[in-house]
């Protein structure tokens, strides 16, 4: 079972983790406000959003780990009824506060499928590599 890198715990992401980056819970004075500056619903607003906040956040993660990541992703956008915009609400019970609420988002599908588009442009070739090898013995 794939593990969380420096910790002994399993690593079973969900869609959420790929917001990790524009969450702003206890940081809307500093995170929040940086990322205020941006229209999340203008496209090239969106890409400067993806690829400074969200997939560099996700640098750290090994290429097993992108590759889960981006799996989980993909399931999530086959799926042509998922409600993506469940992603943006924030849950102060759990400490999840998104810098744009599900209001402000046009298309809550549209931005994760730029996220898509560009992990998948980023992170070709750790996607290749895990794609190759045998997930069972993660």
């Amino acid at each position: 079972m794939l593990k969380w890198p420096m910790y002994d715990l399993p690593f079973e992401p969900t869609l959420l983790y790929w917001l990790g980056g524009v969450s702003v819970f206890d940081r809307e004075e500093t995170l929040g406000e940086a990322l205020r500056v941006y229209n999340p619903n203008d496209s090239s607003d969106r890409e400067k959003i993806i690829r400074k906040f969200i997939l560099a956040r996700l640098e750290h993660l090994p290429y097993r780990h992108r590759f889960l990541m981006f799996k989980i992703l993909e399931d999530a956008l086959a799926q042509l009824n998922f409600d993506f915009s469940k992603q943006f609400e924030s849950d102060y019970e759990t400490n999840t506060s998104m810098a744009w609420d599900e209001t402000e988002i046009d298309d809550h599908r549209g931005f994760f499928e730029d996220i898509y588009k560009l992990a998948g442009e980023k992170w070709k070739s750790d996607l290749q590599k895990a794609s190759f090898e045998d997930r069972s013995k993660w």
